[in-house]
């Protein structure tokens, strides 16, 4: 939506080093080998801001016929529904093995992060990028207590084998459950395993207004170092 990081509209199409934050996931898809399709899901309402954004930014990287767009709904849960939806009959068929959510809010996420969480799913059925929590503590009868060292922060892109995707998220359309992300749905209705593997700090999700600036500082110096633009 954007509110809290003060933009007037969506805030995916915020400039971040000359291009819309969310064109730049699409750049990164492209030099994923094991990414077969791209489907950008755009909020409602929104069909010819999200295809004019990608034929304006994406530079010729990544040819804009070859991206797919298919209209969210009014959470994040329904919207991975409809994607799951959209690919339904190439996942029956077994075309699709492996299906990769990715916010459009984290434009720093590389892709050897999209290739691992491939890796990990098609191995293990679930994976999901995490990061550790420092300076968490329960708050006791005794006083405050360091809380164990096992929480983390989870992150986007979240991949997973996609026939086990599809089929938590139909079940949930009839029980009417919304997960909180698409590993939590893919938890409540499955057995499938689902691994982490190390996320970044770099990998933020912009949020606020500091994390414009900061995602765009990043870019600059992620682009400069690899000789793009």
């Amino acid at each position: 939506m954007g509110a809290r990081v003060g933009a007037d509209g969506n805030k995916a199409y915020l400039p971040l080093d000359g291009r819309s934050m969310l064109v730049w996931s699409l750049d990164t898809l492209a030099r994923v080998p094991e990414v077969g399709r791209t489907v950008l899901v755009y909020r409602q309402g929104e069909a010819e801001l999200a295809q004019a954004a990608v034929r304006r930014d994406l530079d010729g990287r990544l040819d804009s016929t070859a991206v797919e767009f298919v209209e969210g709904g009014p959470t994040r849960h329904t919207s991975e529904l409809h994607v799951l939806r959209h690919l339904s009959a190439d996942i029956d068929s077994g075309a699709v093995d492996v299906v990769v959510m990715h916010d459009a809010a984290r434009p720093l996420a590389d892709a050897g992060m999209f290739a691992t969480a491939i890796a990990v799913a098609r191995r293990f059925g679930g994976a999901v990028p995490a990061v550790p929590v420092d300076g968490m503590a329960n708050v006791t009868q005794r006083g405050v207590e360091p809380a164990p060292g096992s929480l983390v922060r989870v992150q986007t892109p979240q991949a997973f084998r996609a026939r086990e995707l599809l089929g938590a998220y139909l079940r949930a359309e009839q029980d009417g459950f919304e997960g909180t992300d698409t590993s939590s749905c893919v938890q409540h209705y499955t057995d499938v395993e689902v691994r982490t593997f190390p996320g970044t700090p770099a990998n933020l999700k912009v949020t606020y207004p500091d994390d414009v600036a900061i995602a765009h500082r990043l870019l600059i110096a992620q682009n400069r170092a690899a000789g793009r633009r």
